[in-house]
């Protein structure tokens, strides 16, 4: 888990055990930006759903694939962190797609400038020109 900010962490693909371990360090809830099918073997989303809700966590599926990013799904990812009562971790095959729509809604609203959001990326490790090229595409 990477810490975005004081209520967002990023991760890669969540197995049933990371989920009990999420739980254990507090996380309140899942937001899962993978789709299913994405590769051989990864957890559905009704699998870790279940686990979630097993374990008293909330959880959200916002499947993102590649070039597929929209408005709505952000403002989707936004609302779940914020709805949240409490830390929300998302994930992905990496990281990086939770980390691109959690950067584009940041700059939409007007928290963060566009010239901070690779930056930001290399803080956590992930790629975040796709975010910028998106805003870039979107007239932002």
């Amino acid at each position: 888990m990477k810490q975005v900010t004081h209520k967002l962490f990023i991760a890669p693909q969540l197995t049933a055990d990371d989920i009990r371990s999420a739980r254990a360090a507090g996380i309140a809830a899942i937001v899962n930006n993978r789709p299913d099918g994405e590769e051989a073997g990864q957890p559905t989303a009704n699998e870790n759903r279940a686990v979630a809700g097993a374990e008293g966590l909330s959880y959200t599926h916002i499947p993102i694939s590649a070039g597929q990013i929209t408005e709505d799904k952000v403002r989707a990812f936004q609302r779940a962190v914020v709805e949240a009562d409490g830390p929300v971790l998302a994930h992905c095959k990496t990281g990086t797609r939770s980390a691109t729509l959690h950067a584009i809604g940041e700059v939409l609203d007007g928290r963060v400038a566009k010239s901070e959001v690779v930056p930001l990326g290399q803080r956590l490790g992930v790629d975040l020109s796709g975010a910028v090229k998106w805003l870039d595409a979107n007239g932002r």
